[in-house]
C-alpha cells in the first residue's frame, strides 16, 4: 500500500473565544492516498470548509500534524510555498467570482504558467488550448470574458485553470452546488475523466451525500467538528454506523449515476492513468 499523499493527524481549529467560539476542528484524522477521491460530507457549519483551508494553507491549525508528501505542511508554507501551490490546487463554489472579470478565459487558464514562470507567449497559449479542449470547450473560448459564459462552462475553466500546473491534488469545496442538477452531472463526468487520465487525487468536499457518493472511494463525514463516521463509500451509505450518516441519507436525491463511474479502486485507477 502506498504512502499517503496528503494526511491529517489529531488535527484541531478554534475560531473566537468565550460566546462566539466555534470549534470547527475537532481532532481530525484524515487521509488521502495518490489518486484517490475521497469525500467529505457535512451540512454548513460541520467544518467541511474549515478542513479544505487548512490544507490549502489558507489557515493554520491550533495543534495537530498535516503532512504532503510525507513531509509537514509548516515546511511547504515556509521554503517551498510555490511549490506547494504548484501541487495542491482549488476548485471553489462560485465560478464566475474565481475569474477575473476584466480579463479574457485565456488570461485566467495561462495565469499559473506566468506566476510560476513556465514557457513563453507561444507555449502558454498552446497550452490554454490543449486544457480547454481537455475539459469540453471550444479553444475559441479563450477570448471569451467569464461574463459570456455559462455556469458549466465558468466551472470548467476553473478545472482547466486548476490543472494547469499538473497538481496532484485537487482541493474541491462545493465545485458543484451552484450548477444546475444536470449541468452537475457533467461536471462531476468531468472529474472523474480528469482523475482516470491524470491520476490526479481530489478532497471533494459537498453538503450532498448523493453526490459525495457517485464520485468517491471513501467517504468521511463531519458534524459540528468532529469526524462522525468514516470508511469506503459503499460501506458508508450503504451501511451508516452515526444517526447523522442516516439522516444525511436519508435526504438525499438521488442524481444521475455518472457513465465513467468503472471502477471506484484507486490502486486500478493508478494503474489506468500511469
Amino acid at each position: 500500500m502506498s504512502a499517503p499523499l496528503l494526511e491529517l493527524r489529531d488535527v484541531h481549529k478554534v475560531f473566537g473565544e468565550g460566546d462566539t467560539r466555534t470549534v470547527a476542528a475537532n481532532g481530525i484524522d484524515l487521509s488521502i492516498a495518490p489518486g484517490e477521491i475521497v469525500g467529505l460530507v457535512g451540512e454548513s457549519g460541520s467544518g467541511k470548509s474549515t478542513v479544505a483551508n487548512l490544507v490549502l494553507g489558507l489557515v493554520e491549525p491550533d495543534s495537530g500534524d498535516i503532512e504532503f508528501e510525507g513531509r509537514p505542511l509548516a515546511q511547504w508554507l515556509g521554503r517551498e510555498n510555490r511549490a506547494y501551490r504548484a501541487k495542491v490546487q482549488a476548485v471553489f463554489q462560485q465560478p464566475l467570482l474565481a475569474l477575473d472579470q476584466r480579463r479574457t478565459v485565456g488570461w485566467s487558464i495561462a495565469e499559473p504558467l506566468v506566476v510560476h514562470r513556465i514557457g513563453n507567449a507561444t507555449s502558454r497559449r498552446e497550452r490554454v488550448v490543449e486544457l480547454l479542449e481537455s475539459v469540453g470547450l471550444n479553444a475559441e473560448l479563450a477570448e471569451r470574458r467569464p461574463g459570456q459564459l455559462s455556469g458549466g462552462q465558468l466551472q470548467r475553466v476553473n478545472i482547466a485553470r486548476a490543472l494547469t500546473l499538473e497538481p496532484r491534488l485537487l482541493v474541491c469545496d462545493e465545485a458543484v452546488s451552484a450548477l444546475d442538477v444536470s449541468v452537475q452531472a457533467q461536471v462531476l463526468d468531468l472529474f472523474l475523466e480528469v482523475q482516470e487520465r491524470l491520476g490526479v487525487a481530489m478532497l471533494f468536499i459537498s453538503h450532498n451525500m448523493a453526490v459525495v457518493r457517485h464520485i468517491s472511494d471513501s467517504i468521511v463525514v463531519m458534524y459540528h467538528g468532529d469526524v462522525v463516521e468514516q470508511g469506503q463509500a459503499d460501506q458508508v451509505c450503504d451501511s451508516p454506523r452515526s444517526d447523522y450518516a442516516r439522516a444525511l441519507i436519508g435526504s438525499w436525491l438521488e442524481p444521475r449515476v455518472p457513465e465513467s463511474r468503472e471502477s471506484r479502486d484507486p490502486a486500478v485507477r493508478s494503474e489506468a492513468s500511469a
